[in-house]
């Protein structure tokens, strides 16, 4: 296996404890801006991890991310947004971090160790076909990824793995790699920064595609939203009312009727007749808003 370039030392880092400290924050911050860049060389894989991951969720499957340490970390982040953002059902996302509930107070390396701890995650959680898993770890190496990801393999899922360093032993048996090749770290391994910083840029490209995917994306909205508190309730009726174009009070009637449902409110903005017509156009739109829409123009 090719050297670790996440375990390299940074050319510009020799003396980083003694320099100013506004010279160290700018040699910090480049060295965040060149791990985002490298994004851009992933773009393909990411779109292709997104379109699988889309067509397990609306086939009835489930999204499982799997990690450890920081990457898992990064993982876990993406995988809790989900269903506030998109209205993806928390049935429908798994979360495997290395340690559980114990690695988010104390975020203890053993974990990451354990092949076996990974093994038992992967088939408490049920993965298996129909559903998708992403495993991520910046050195592509750590045993808890490695195992997980070739646990739901064996069991049927589809694997996607996600890592920062080129030949990593992660790829090996997974269907989508998405490379992350981050250059070394200001402070060598520290893979929260540089490294962690694209993963977490490539998970917001992959789960915003997958809303895409899913339909719950329309002109930049998320129309899938859950608008369980105040700010959301005010976001779902701005989107609303733009979509439909209509007065907020308008917007929130709608909402009202709908339940909450942004779709269902825009929908009867735009002439359905009711809830269950704006429901079933959803439904043969394939919960694509736009299709909808048209189906409901068209009546």
């Amino acid at each position: 296996m090719p050297s670790a370039k996440t375990e390299e030392r940074h050319d510009k880092a020799k003396g980083l404890d003694v320099i100013h400290p506004a010279l160290a924050l700018r040699l910090l911050a480049a060295g965040q801006q060149a791990a985002a860049k490298v994004v851009e060389a992933a773009i393909e894989p990411i779109s292709a991890a997104a379109r699988i991951a889309a067509d397990c969720l609306a086939s009835g499957g489930r999204l499982a991310y799997a990690g450890a340490g920081s990457s898992g970390l990064m993982a876990m982040a993406d995988a809790l947004e989900l269903p506030g953002t998109y209205g993806i059902g928390l049935d429908k996302v798994a979360v495997l971090l290395a340690g559980g509930a114990a690695s988010l107070t104390d975020l203890a390396g053993g974990y990451e160790d354990d092949m076996d701890l990974a093994r038992r995650d992967v088939r408490d959680a049920g993965i298996g076909a129909g559903d998708c898993l992403i495993a991520v770890s910046a050195s592509g190496s750590t045993p808890y990824a490695l195992a997980a990801l070739d646990e739901a393999r064996k069991n049927g899922a589809r694997v996607i793995a996600m890592a920062n360093n080129p030949g990593a032993v992660l790829f090996q048996d997974a269907e989508i790699c998405i490379l992350l090749q981050t250059p070394p770290e200001v402070v060598s391994g520290s893979t929260r920064m540089g490294a962690g910083t694209a993963q977490k840029i490539a998970f917001n490209m992959f789960s915003t595609l997958v809303g895409i995917h899913l339909g719950h994306v329309h002109d930049g909205h998320m129309v899938n939203l859950k608008a369980d508190n105040a700010k959301l309730r005010g976001r779902a009726i701005r989107i609303v009312s733009d979509i439909a174009e209509i007065g907020d009070a308008e917007a929130g009637r709608y909402l009202t009727l709908s339940s909450g449902s942004v779709k269902i409110a825009i929908l009867l903005a735009a002439g359905a007749s009711d809830v269950a017509a704006a429901q079933a156009a959803l439904t043969e739109a394939g919960q694509s808003l736009r299709r909808a829409l048209s189906l409901v123009a068209a009546h």
